[in-house]
């Protein structure tokens, strides 16, 4: 049965995006977009696998290639409830900025800023021996402040988003724990970390998931010029 946790994770991440996206609608687009551009993350597998971890995975791809259809399913999953998360929670709905909006002269770093995380990542893996589990962490970091300075307005989003998926990645994570309490110390590369654990949850996962949910809160916004406000329901009880 250990054999399969990885699968079973990846499935279970999958089962809360789609309850998310089978109940809640108005959040099917941005959920689908979202989730289509993390997808093709989970190829970077090969970067991870074994200096970060070596779980078995289905068919045993990853251990006979570095790719495995688990990584897939779970950035998927991922990419869609983190740059929803937020809305959920504060009943927020994004829509389009407006083209004067546009122009303000913190938007002219608009396209630059966008290809910040991946050229940190970049540097780093190639100029340092960081494992890369950092590398992606500090990448993303930097990817949210660069955002920041362009998109000030979603500086709520980025902070509370971070929180949120991090609160939930780590129920998540831990929810597997109870059953397989030596899964982490088997399959994860622990010499080449810090070697804490809070709760069992290697430090390392919970800072991806800080960053990522930061990150990934207001990237939607960010590469479609769209804003948030109050939820349409929410206003009309308000009025």
């Amino acid at each position: 049965m250990i054999d399969y946790v990885w699968l079973i994770w990846s499935l279970t991440i999958l089962a809360v995006w789609g309850m998310i996206f089978l109940f809640r609608k108005d959040y099917r687009k941005v959920m689908l977009k979202m989730s289509l551009i993390t997808m093709p993350f989970g190829l970077t597998e090969p970067l991870f696998v074994p200096e970060y971890w070596n779980p078995p995975s289905l068919f045993d791809l990853a251990q006979r290639t570095g790719f495995d259809m688990e990584s897939l399913i779970f950035s998927f999953a991922i990419g869609g409830i983190g740059s929803v998360l937020y809305q959920l929670v504060f009943k927020k709905v994004t829509v389009e900025m407006h083209p004067s909006e546009r122009t303000h002269r913190r938007h002219r770093m608009h396209r630059y800023i966008l290809f910040v995380p991946p050229v940190v990542f970049l540097i780093l893996a190639y100029f340092t021996s960081l494992n890369h589990i950092y590398c992606g962490i500090l990448a993303m970091f930097t990817g949210t402040i660069a955002t920041l300075y362009c998109r000030p307005d979603l500086k709520g989003k980025i902070w509370i988003g971070g929180f949120l998926f991090t609160l939930l990645y780590f129920i998540y994570f831990g929810s597997i724990l109870p059953f397989f309490p030596e899964y982490v110390n088997l399959y994860w590369n622990l010499d080449a970390l810090t070697h804490i654990l809070i709760l069992g949850v290697p430090l390392e996962e919970l800072l991806f998931a800080f960053t990522f949910g930061m990150y990934w809160s207001s990237l939607f916004e960010h590469l479609y010029w769209q804003k948030l406000q109050e939820h349409p329901l929410k206003m009309h009880v308000y009025e």
